[in-house]
């Protein structure tokens, strides 16, 4: 845990000191808008890292935490959080999505099956991981950063950038790279989100039914 520390906030020096923003500002335009604006994340159909279809409809009315990862970066040792975060929260109805992305330094040069193998052997990954996406607005940009820029306005300014997606599928959370995976912010931003999620009960529940005297 010290160690994990220590190299964030290394990490977050390296990134005060050279002046590199961990947000960018997503441009959106009237032909976004006439995409999105009636979609939620749960249209959104992709690849999995294992080259299959992955369709995030089979997570609808799940909050999701959606990181933009890299295997050679200062941050990189948060897969070891986020790992924590899955287990803990997965039962309670909430999903990890890994996205690797070669954005920023480089730092995710390999191939899926290179991608795949390096962290699931070196932190045990066990959570959902799309293909590889380019975060940068324009042509190339990967679909789920284009949803997620469009919703928040914000988009990673480096890697280990967390959008945290509402049971709704349209209300999101925007966390730069230095929040902790296990942090307080997002451990009460993350609980908040569930707590959407439950079904109501049948307490709760407002009855028409005329009282009986």
């Amino acid at each position: 845990m010290l160690t994990t520390r220590i190299a964030t906030l290394a990490a977050s020096l390296v990134l005060t000191l050279t002046g590199t923003a961990c947000t960018q500002t997503m441009p959106v335009d009237d032909a976004l808008k006439a995409k999105w604006s009636e979609k939620t994340v749960f249209d959104l159909e992709t690849t999995s890292l294992d080259g299959e279809p992955l369709r995030f409809s089979e997570w609808t009315g799940k909050p999701l935490l959606v990181v933009n990862v890299a295997s050679r970066c200062g941050f990189t040792r948060q897969y070891a959080g986020l790992e924590k975060v899955h287990d803990r929260f997965k039962d309670q109805g909430l999903v990890v999505v890994g996205v690797p992305c070669n954005d920023f330094g480089g730092q995710e040069p390999g191939s899926a099956e290179e991608i795949r193998e390096f962290c699931t052997a070196k932190f045990g990954v066990s959570f959902p991981m799309i293909v590889k996406q380019s975060s940068k607005p324009g042509k190339d940009q990967g679909v789920v950063f284009e949803y997620l820029g469009f919703r928040t306005g914000k988009l990673p300014g480096w890697n280990f950038c967390k959008y945290l997606v509402h049971p709704d599928g349209t209300t999101v959370e925007f966390f730069d790279s230095r929040v902790d995976p296990e942090g307080k912010e997002l451990t009460a931003a993350i609980e908040k989100a569930l707590e959407k999620a439950k079904p109501e009960t049948a307490s709760s529940k407002k009855t028409d039914s005329p009282s009986k005297d």
